[in-house]
């Protein structure tokens, strides 16, 4: 990995939470001296650690980790910025002669990167706001009317229900005063430099789902509910975007008095399998993704992931 002109391996862990993406791309890292890049909206924020499942102190020891708790509680995630880290990174890897290691928990996040996004403009937060007015003011399906009648290609593509799509869908239209659709068919720029190759995991999915509640129990033995307490506590105002993660939200509520701390972690466990469910809905249109069934961190699947991608290389 020395040449500036050539066309490189990088490796992209693809999965549903709780698959083990993050054991598997360590013990990669391990075997290929790799650095392990993060590709998840919400590892992004500093001090939402324990239910973001941030690789532990001494997975960070073991093997450097990037593009995690690069932001505030009140800046914006989003792909481009992503993609622009990303590409930094990546550059210093090549530099330094280092293997890329991904571990995706946001798909959208890994298209980003690898095909290019559409030049589209910034956010415009005072439109956004009167967005926002509007909707409450005329009540559901009031912004995907509004998007129909801009870009109806876009409208059937995005939920009536997804405010935070159909606002950004409109705010471009608005602000190009062109179809966003049309902007996204015009020229992206792919990465340059890079082959990915890309591992999916697949586990069982009853197994999945176990792991899925034994997780949460050891994050909230962990003090989850302590580590929202605090952040509440520093004075991070509680509509802050990542109070929208899943159990940030319920444990918020049970500091409010408004769940039970048995609701919560049923409902946190509720979320996160109809979470795991879309990211494989997701994965499963990525193209040219090797699929393994097991965990990462089992030992079959970790030697299978290996053979494949020195064979890849």
């Amino acid at each position: 990995m020395n040449s500036e002109n050539s066309t490189l391996p990088l490796v992209a862990v693809v999965g549903p939470t709780a698959s083990g993406k993050s054991a598997l791309g360590v013990w990669l890292a391990e075997q290929l001296g790799g650095e392990v890049v993060a590709c998840d909206s919400t590892q992004l924020y500093r001090g939402f650690d324990i239910g973001t499942a941030k690789p532990t102190a001494a997975e960070r020891r073991e093997v450097p980790h990037h593009l995690i708790d690069m932001l505030g509680a009140q800046e914006p995630a989003t792909a481009g910025g992503y993609r622009q880290a990303a590409l930094a990174i990546l550059t210093d890897l090549r530099h330094r002669a280092r293997l890329p290691i991904f571990t995706v928990g946001t798909g959208l996040y890994l298209r980003a990167l690898l095909e290019g996004l559409a030049d589209v403009p910034q956010r415009s937060e005072e439109l956004r706001e009167r967005l926002r007015l509007s909707a409450r003011e005329h009540g559901a399906g009031h912004l995907h009317r509004i998007l129909k009648r801009l870009d109806a290609e876009a409208a059937r593509k995005i939920s009536a229900a997804d405010e935070q799509k159909l606002i950004r869908a409109i705010e471009v239209c608005l602000i190009t005063k062109k179809p966003l659709t049309e902007l996204h068919r015009r020229g992206r720029a792919p990465l340059q430099g890079w082959r990915a190759l890309k591992i999916g995991l697949a586990p069982d999915r009853e197994a999945l789902y176990a792991r899925i509640h034994a997780r949460t129990d050891v994050m909230l033995a962990r003090g989850w509910l302590h580590e929202v307490r605090s952040l509440l506590g520093a004075g991070l105002p509680e509509d802050a975007k990542p109070f929208d993660f899943i159990g940030y939200r319920e444990l918020r509520d049970v500091l409010q008095g408004r769940l039970t701390m048995d609701e919560a972690r049923a409902a946190i466990q509720q979320a996160t399998r109809r979470y795991a469910k879309r990211q494989l809905t997701w994965f499963r249109r990525e193209p040219a993704v090797h699929w393994l069934t097991g965990f990462g961190d089992e030992a079959n699947v970790q030697k299978d992931a290996l053979a494949w991608l020195k064979r890849g290389q």
